[in-house]
């Protein structure tokens, strides 16, 4: 099942010219700006615009024109922030309600998804509460209520723009959905229910066929989904994937790639499980067609967090569906995958890949497709370049003084990549089959956002500061 997509169509894909940086990952969530000489080296006194120190996120940057906006957290409060670009002054603060508390993992926050900007105004979505709008002086547009969800990391996917719609996916163990919002009042366009996704953290992208229809991708749970832009109407998937996601999908002509890889999807890592049927048949003491905790066919089922896992509805005991999403979880795929969807529809998982590759992939970080190559950062520094012709490997290499997680994604301008260690490490390098390291940087602090590019300025946020560094 191989196949080659024109270089042609991947360089065009390349290259993007950004007049600002609306998104997750900036222009459709390529990652990418082109057109301005940009640093190589990163550092508290070197190539340093200005420094400011703000209030804890996990959430990346998103530019319009003159404005930064952020969301972020403190003493409890959730927050949409904007700062003026060039000085790095904040400009005003609105504090958004937060109507419960969600659960979330360690290395994430109640700010984690990052808001989206029209240009004009910005559209933010935290799960402790759900979409609010602002316009550029900080003035409310509407609020729109969503949840409760149940998602025992909390939410992680960023809204984005395609038209007048906003768009959010909304996986959680229980009732999961893709929403449509109206961007100009908050009102429902549509609202498709995803009853084969649990709990994910992508975002989706909006894929534009040459000869089609625009579909809305959402990376979930051992499955890729298109949608309609329009109706929201279910159009095509592809299973074989992670038990969580948490990437972008990239686009290249009519080729769509996908990452996704979680604990226990490496070959030799995946068990067998027994059919829900045949589990009722020598564990269902009680008769009453559930699996309880006490009745787990497995001791380390038993335990508490993997128990709390497996119970998705949370009530104690496991039904099909949630003994269905327990064994997938211990067969997921971890895979680097192409997609060419062309005018099929339903199920497209065989005829629809064009390769599928499983080697030294990213957990948290996005692939970046730039100037003709795929290029891959997995925790423990771990850097690749992979063909998207045919998904055969270049080069895989490990980034100096940066063998630690990478939650950022890589972003790339003016012929370099740039990505970023939860140490704040900063590798600046060379793209190519044979990439190399240009540069090694460090800042002070704990890095988790991925930065933004614009107009020759990057701008990087730890937890504790936002960054803007250029040549100046």
């Amino acid at each position: 099942m191989m196949s080659r997509i024109p270089l042609s169509v991947l360089l065009l894909a390349a290259h993007t010219l950004a007049a600002s940086w609306p998104q997750f990952r900036g222009p459709d969530g390529t990652g990418i700006a082109e057109g301005f000489e940009l640093p190589d080296r990163f550092g508290e006194d070197e190539n340093l615009v200005w420094k400011r120190e703000l209030p804890a996120g996990h959430s990346s940057p998103v530019v319009a024109g003159e404005t930064i906006f952020l969301t972020a957290h403190e003493d409890e409060r959730l927050l949409v922030l904007a700062m003026e670009r060039d000085s790095g002054e904040v400009l005003w603060i609105r504090e958004v309600p937060r109507t419960r508390r969600e659960p979330f993992q360690r290395t994430h926050g109640p700010s984690s998804p990052s808001p989206v900007t029209d240009g004009e105004n910005v559209y933010a979505f935290f799960g402790d509460f759900g979409a609010i709008s602002f316009d550029a002086r900080g003035n409310e547009r509407w609020r729109r209520p969503l949840g409760p969800f149940v998602n025992q990391n909390g939410h992680g996917s960023s809204p984005i723009l395609a038209g007048d719609k906003l768009l959010i996916v909304c996986d959680q163990q229980v009732g999961a959905y893709l929403i449509a919002l109206d961007s100009a009042t908050g009102a429902t366009i549509w609202k498709t229910d995803r009853p084969m996704a649990t709990r994910g953290y992508g975002t989706a992208g909006v894929f534009r066929p040459a000869n089609g229809k625009p579909q809305v991708v959402v990376p979930g749970a051992y499955r890729v989904s298109a949608y309609d832009l329009e109706s929201g109407e279910e159009v095509w998937w592809v299973d074989g994937f992670a038990w969580q996601l948490k990437c972008v999908p990239l686009f290249a002509g009519d080729t769509v790639f996908i990452n996704g890889w979680e604990i226990g999807g490496d070959p030799g890592q995946r068990q067998d499980t027994p059919s829900f049927k045949d589990v009722l048949a020598s564990h269902d003491r009680d008769g009453d067609g559930l699996i309880s905790q006490d009745e787990a066919p497995y001791e380390r089922l038993k335990a508490a967090h993997p128990w709390g896992e497996a119970d998705l509805g949370g009530d104690g005991r496991l039904d099909e569906r949630d003994w269905y999403f327990y064994g997938a979880r211990r067969a997921p795929v971890n895979n680097l995958v192409a997609i060419r969807p062309g005018e099929m529809r339903g199920d497209i998982t065989e005829r629809g890949v064009l390769w599928r590759y499983n080697k030294s992939l990213p957990n948290t970080a996005s692939p970046l497709l730039y100037r003709g190559t795929i290029y891959l950062v997995r925790d423990g520094g771990i850097f690749s370049s992979v063909s998207p012709r045919d998904g055969s490997a270049h080069r895989v290499g490990r980034l100096p003084d940066a063998a630690e997680k990478h939650w950022a994604s890589p972003v790339a301008g003016d012929g370099k990549i740039i990505t970023i260690s939860q140490g704040c490490v900063i590798s600046t390098i060379r793209p190519g089959e044979q990439w190399s390291v240009i540069a090694t940087s460090r800042l002070d602090g704990t890095c988790f956002a991925t930065p933004a590019i614009v107009d020759g300025k990057v701008y990087i946020r730890t937890l504790q500061a936002m960054y803007s560094f250029g040549l100046e």
